[in-house]
C-alpha cells in the first residue's frame, strides 16, 4: 500500500445531517455560506508548505464519494473537520470513513463545539486523534509538521498519550496578528462564488460573499459561545479591508459582501478609515454589517452608507426588557428602537434579529416582542429557537432553568430543544408560526419585499424557483428530513 503524503493536508465541512434531506432543507435555499474558517486555515497551510484542499460537504451535499476520491488520489496525512454541535456526528461519520479508506491518517477536530467540550471530545470517539481549541492555523501548520512525533508541545491541541491517558495542552499563547494572514483561498471552494449564496433579500448585487474582518466579542451574553476567542477582539485595519475586498472583486467578481463579525463598528476609527477608502477609492461593491446600538450613531451610518453599506443586522433577541436583562448587557430597548429608526433614516436596510425560547420566557414575554418588532421599521427579521451550546454561560446550569433535549444534530437553532420552565414545546411552535406570519401579513413589509423586484432581483429569482418549499415552510416551519 501507497504511504501516505504528509504534506498534503485535507480540511471537510461536513453538512450535518442526512444527504437525502439536503434538496428540501429550507435553510440551505436561503443561506449557503462560505466555510471562511477552513479558507484560512488552507491559505495558511499552503503559505507554510503544504498542499491543501477543502471539501464543503454543506455546499456539495453528496460528498462521500467525492471525500473518497479525495483521500485515493492525495493520500493526505492529516485531514481537519470544522465541527458545530450539530455537525459533530457528521464528522465523526466521515473521519470513520476516512479511517477505512486510509488507516493511518491522523484526524485533527475543531471549531466552536470542540472548543467548549476539549476533553469530552476525545472521550466520544477513538476515530479523533486531535481536538484542536482555539484558533486553527497556526496549531493546524505544526500538526501537520509532526511527521509521526506527539504534539506535547503545541498550543492548543487535546490528544492521547501513549498510555492513553488525555493530555490538554491549553490554548495557544500567542494570538494571530490578523493582518499577517493571507487572504481565505477562496479559489479552492467547489464553484465559488457562484455555490455560496446570501440570505434572500439580504443583498443587491450577485455573486456576493461572506467576510470576516474581526475576531470575538467583548461582551458575554448568556446564549454565546465564546470558547473559541474566548473575550479577545482584534480586528484587520482598514488597509487590510479595502485590499481584501479588492481582492474578491478582481479575482471573483464579488459585488456585494456580508462581514460576518459579531461587531463590525466596535473598534470606530478602523471602520471610519475603510469608509472613506471606499468613497475615495470606489471599487462598485456594497455591504453588510451587524453592530450593537452602542457603536453606531447618525453621523457613523451616513458614513457607512455613503461607503456602500446597504443593510445592517442588530441583535434584538427579545422585545421584553425584563427578560432581556436577564441575557446581556445594556438591555436597552428604547436606545435599540431609536438606533433602528436611525439606521432607516440614513436609508439603510434593517434586519432584526431575534430568539425565542429562552430562559425565562413565557407567552407574555413572546407576544411582547411580537408588539416591539411591530412597532419598528425593520424590513427583514430572523427568529431562532434558542439554542443552549456548549461553551456558552447559560449551558452550565441550563438543567436547572426547563427541560433541555441535548440531541446535538439537532441542535441548529431549527428545533425547540430547550423548553423554559412554564411552557410546552407546542405552544412555542404555535407563537413561534404566528410571529412569522404576522410579520409578513403587515402592508409595510409586503411592499417593502415588491420593492426588492428592482433592489434585488436575484433574490426574487431565488425565491420564485423555491417559492413552493419557502410557502410550505412559511406554513408549517418544520425542517424537511428532521
Amino acid at each position: 500500500m501507497a504511504k501516505l503524503n504528509d504534506k498534503n493536508i485535507l480540511l471537510v465541512h461536513p453538512l450535518g445531517y442526512q444527504v437525502d434531506a439536503a434538496a428540501n432543507d429550507i435553510s440551505r435555499k436561503a443561506n449557503i455560506m462560505p466555510p471562511l474558517g477552513l479558507a484560512s486555515i488552507a491559505a495558511c497551510l499552503d503559505a507554510a508548505g503544504f498542499s491543501s484542499f477543502i471539501l464543503d460537504c454543506y455546499a456539495h451535499p453528496d460528498a462521500d464519494g467525492r471525500l473518497l476520491e479525495l483521500l485515493r488520489e492525495h493520500r493526505p496525512g492529516l485531514i481537519g473537520f470544522s465541527c458545530t454541535t450539530a455537525s459533530f456526528h457528521d464528522s465523526v461519520r466521515l473521519a470513520g470513513l476516512a479511517k477505512q479508506e486510509l488507516p493511518e491518517i491522523r484526524t485533527a477536530f475543531g471549531g466552536a463545539h470542540v472548543s467548549a467540550l476539549q476533553e469530552k471530545v476525545l472521550d466520544f470517539s477513538p476515530l479523533i486523534d486531535y481536538a484542536v481549541i482555539g484558533e486553527g492555523e497556526q496549531t493546524m501548520i505544526e500538526l501537520a509538521q509532526l511527521a509521526g512525533e506527539t504534539p506535547r508541545d503545541i498550543g492548543g491541541v487535546v490528544w492521547h498519550d501513549s498510555d492513553g491517558a488525555i493530555v490538554n495542552n491549553g490554548y495557544r499563547s500567542d494570538a494571530l496578528i490578523l493582518d499577517e494572514l493571507p487572504f481565505p483561498a477562496y479559489e479552492k471552494l467547489a464553484g465559488y462564488p457562484d455555490a455560496y449564496k446570501l440570505p434572500i433579500f439580504n443583498y443587491p448585487k450577485a455573486p456576493n460573499t461572506s467576510c470576516i474582518s474581526s475576531r470575538g466579542c467583548p461582551y458575554s451574553c448568556s446564549y454565546c459561545d465564546r470558547s473559541v476567542f474566548q473575550r479577545s477582539f482584534r480586528f484587520n485595519s482598514a488597509e487590510y479591508l479595502y485590499a481584501h475586498l479588492e481582492y474578491l472583486k478582481n479575482r471573483f467578481g464579488i459585488r456585494h459582501i456580508n462581514f460576518y463579525d459579531d461587531q463590525f463598528t466596535f473598534q470606530r476609527k478602523r471602520v471610519e478609515q475603510f469608509c472613506r477608502m471606499m468613497i475615495d477609492k470606489p471599487l462598485g461593491m456594497t455591504f453588510n454589517c451587524a453592530v450593537r446600538a452602542e457603536h453606531v450613531d447618525r453621523e457613523l451610518l451616513q458614513l457607512m452608507k455613503a461607503a456602500g453599506c446597504w443593510m445592517v443586522s442588530l441583535g434584538i433577541e427579545s422585545g421584553d426588557e425584563q427578560l432581556l436583562a436577564q441575557h446581556r448587557q445594556n438591555a436597552n430597548l428604547d436606545l435599540l428602537a431609536d438606533t433602528i429608526r436611525t439606521i432607516k433614516a440614513c436609508g439603510i436596510r434593517t434586519k432584526g434579529l431575534l430568539m425565542m425560547g429562552l430562559p425565562g420566557e413565557s407567552e407574555l414575554s413572546i407576544r411582547r416582542s411580537m408588539d416591539y418588532v411591530y412597532s419598528l421599521p425593520i424590513d427583514d427579521f430572523n427568529l431562532a429557537k434558542f439554542t443552549p451550546f456548549p461553551g456558552s454561560p447559560i449551558y452550565e446550569n441550563i438543567h436547572e432553568l426547563g427541560s433541555f433535549d441535548e440531541d446535538w444534530p439537532k441542535m441548529d437553532c431549527m428545533h425547540f430543544q430547550f423548553v423554559p420552565h412554564g411552557m410546552e414545546q407546542e405552544q412555542l411552535e404555535k407563537l413561534f408560526i404566528e410571529f412569522y406570519k404576522n410579520h409578513f401579513k403587515r402592508n409595510r413589509v409586503l411592499l417593502g419585499y415588491v420593492s426588492m423586484l428592482w433592489k434585488s432581483p436575484d433574490s426574487w429569482r431565488r425565491f420564485i424557483a423555491s417559492a413552493g418549499q419557502f410557502l410550505r415552510f412559511a406554513v408549517s416551519n418544520k425542517r424537511y428530513g428532521s
